[in-house]
Parts: C-alpha cells; structure tokens; sequence
C-alpha cells in the first residue's frame, strides 16, 4: 500500500470496525435504496440487510422473473424494476420512471471476465457493463440522491495493466477477459474519486464511496470465458472464499457508516480477502486524480450522461 492510498481512503481500523456486522445497522425506516443486480450474491444480500432495518429497497435487475423472485424471499419493504446496465436506453428509461428522494443507491451489479462481446451500444461489455451502465446510472439520478452512492469495485483493480486505455476502451485486438475486468474495476474507483470532487466542489452533501468484497463465493466466477479458470475459481471458493453474507458486509458499511467521501472499503483479513470490513487502501493508479477527469469527459461523451448539479466543475 503506499502513501497516496492512504492519504485518501485512510486505514486505521479500530476494534468496533474489526467486529461490524450487519447486525449493527442502524434503523433505516422512511429512508430509500436501489441495489442494482439486486436477484443474486452479494447484491441480494445487500438488500435483504438494508429490508431488515427498515428501508424500502428497489430491486433493479435485468430479469423482471428473478428479481421478483428473490424479493419474495426478503423480509420487509421491496419492490422490482427493470434495470440492463449493457443498455443505455434501458438505464434512461429507469431514471425517467425515478420520482422522489432516493436516500441510497448501490451500484453493485457487474459482469466478471466475459469472452468478448459488446453491450447494445456496442461497447466492450465489462467495460460498458460495470463502469458506463453506473456512471450513465448515478448522473442521471443524482438530483434525487441524498445521501450517498457505494460503487462495488474489485482487488483485480490491481492486475492486468493497470491504467485506462484511453485510445482503446473496448480493447480492440488486445483483448482478454482478465485485461477487461481489471480495467473496469479501475474505471469503478476513479469513478468513484471524481464523482466525489465534483459533489464537494458543487456544494452537494451527497458522498461518494466504494467497496470491494474481497473473495465472495457467488455465482459471478461461473461466466468467466476460461474454463480452467472456472475450475481454479471454483477450488477458491471452497478454500479460500467467504460467503455472499460476509462479502456484502463492505458495501452494507459503506452504505450506513459515517465515513468520508471517496472511502473505499474492503475485508480487514489477509490480502483483503475475507474479513470484517474496514478502510482499505487504492493503487496509485487508482488515485490518479487526472486519469479520474479524463475518464469522466470520456464517460460523459460516450454515454450522453452529464454532471447535473449545480456549480458543479464542467
């Protein structure tokens, strides 16, 4: 870890930290939340935590059948909308149907090492997927947020190249699925840092944050293009994974916790892979206050989604 992470998400960890659990949030009545990919994982378990303190949780999901599904299965307030990251007309069209305070949104739904392919719009699908589809997402809601977004993000933010290809965002004749995620989940974390300094510098109170689950075993590692990989992932799961209760347990304390703008948060155990949540550090690549603008002015003209507040940095 070096001196930029720290100077920006922090790591101290107390003793209350290192013993968080879900069990510890706070009563969230009258307050509202949206979890993207809400249906499954890490994502269900989120909203089934954020149900049980008292908040009313939107399921936006890709698949109407599944999301009503699993909400069925939650105790307390629900409900389900229609939700394609990999389609931005279907992101414009929940925005548009959006009315009222929205206290909380998790951008949580992601795609992890797919065979290449490209989204409706035709970028390349991870990128389009974890990074676009939430930042077109998060402009066009801002204006009802109150509290704070959470972008759940990765420790693969640390392999394949490390850097944004700018000239070459769809990764055209150099890609692979690793080099794709690891990419996104880059683009997640500068998101993250710059929505944050556009929200201060507006005046908005609104936060920024991002978590990571570490090694969660959920059903996100089944698509990956590789099969051995698929294997290896699957031996991971049972030697070395927590389950989707614990890898929720970063994103549910930075949904509720009174942290900074710009924190991000991670498992507190060995190579933050399990573990009760805590501040965590960032690469430097991560903290790159300037690639963090150039990939806002980049995301803003592929997506057509804008800063919308006022006094914002243009």
């Amino acid at each position: 870890m070096d001196k930029t992470d720290r100077t920006i998400s922090g790591t101290g960890k107390s003793k209350s930290e290192s013993k968080w659990d879900a069990g510890r949030i706070s009563d969230l009545s009258g307050r509202t939340a949206v979890v993207t990919g809400a249906n499954s994982g890490i994502g269900l378990v989120a909203a089934a935590e954020l149900a049980r303190a008292g908040a009313h949780v939107v399921f936006a999901v890709r698949d109407l059948e599944r999301g009503r599904a699993a909400a069925a299965k939650v105790s307390g307030s629900t409900e389900v909308r229609r939700l394609d990251l990999a389609d931005l007309a279907s992101v414009r069209e929940f925005a548009e149907g959006w009315d009222g305070p929205l206290d909380l949104l998790i951008n949580n739904a992601g795609v992890m090492m797919l065979p290449e392919r490209r989204t409706r719009d035709g970028f390349e699908m991870q990128f389009g997927t974890n990074h676009l589809g939430h930042f077109a997402l998060t402009n066009l809601l801002l204006p009802y947020i109150t509290d704070r977004v959470v972008t759940v993000t990765s420790g693969a933010h640390r392999m394949g190249d490390r850097i944004i290809h700018f000239e070459n965002l769809n990764l055209d004749g150099i890609y692979s699925p690793q080099r794709a995620y690891s990419q996104s989940k880059l683009a997640n974390l500068l998101f993250v840092l710059e929505l944050q300094r556009r929200l201060a510098e507006s005046g908005s109170r609104v936060r920024s944050l991002a978590a990571h689950p570490g090694w969660a075993a959920t059903n996100l590692q089944s698509h990956t293009a590789n099969p051995v990989s698929r294997v290896l992932m699957a031996v991971g799961n049972k030697v070395l994974a927590q389950d989707d209760r614990g890898g929720a347990l970063p994103t549910l304390y930075a949904a509720t916790q009174d942290l900074p703008g710009a924190s991000y948060v991670g498992p507190s155990g060995p190579m933050e892979m399990r573990g009760a949540p805590t501040l965590v550090g960032r690469t430097a690549a991560a903290s790159d206050v300037a690639a963090a603008e150039r990939l806002w002015e980049a995301s803003e003209e592929l997506t057509g989604a804008v800063f919308p507040l006022v006094g914002a940095a243009s």
